[in-house]
């Protein structure tokens, strides 16, 4: 058996296959799911004002984000990446999900801060982002594996 996964091995010679990223159906599952994620996150940014500067939409999108992620990457390990495992990774995790959330944001966000001479907010916003983040990473992987383990009667 080859141990490179992009190798077919059949009765004749081994053919590479095109890598996942290069299959224009996963692309354009990448690119809905992204542009689904990046409107939602969008709107929800123009409806929620900040409070005293700080951009509290853009921390409870990325906190939300990490969860759901977690979540759903922990419900996806039960079986090889490979087809509506695969798709589902794609479209909700790398697109919606990917689209979702924004650490390009969150610079900016932390950097106008700054900007505005509000250190202490910078420094709270920026720590607290990734703090809660990670533990909310934590929290959907920690859900993902209760309910694979639920699932498979509990001898996961």
């Amino acid at each position: 058996m080859p141990v490179d996964p992009d190798v077919v091995a059949d009765d004749v010679p081994a053919r590479r296959t095109r890598p996942v990223h290069l299959h224009w159906r996963y692309i354009g599952l990448v690119f809905a799911g992204g542009a689904i994620g990046t409107t939602i996150r969008y709107l929800l940014s123009l409806s929620v004002p900040t409070v005293d500067g700080i951009p509290v939409i853009t921390f409870a999108i990325n906190v939300v984000g990490a969860f759901a992620l977690g979540w759903l990457l922990a419900g996806l390990s039960r079986g090889p990446d490979q087809g509506m495992r695969r798709v589902v990774r794609l479209f909700v995790g790398t697109g919606v999900l990917g689209g979702f959330t924004t650490y390009s944001s969150f610079a900016v966000d932390t950097d106008g801060l700054i900007v505005a001479s509000n250190i202490a907010g910078s420094i709270a916003y920026a720590v607290a982002t990734l703090l809660v983040g990670a533990l909310a990473s934590l929290a959907g992987i920690a859900l993902g594996t209760a309910i694979n383990r639920r699932a498979s009667g509990g001898t996961r």
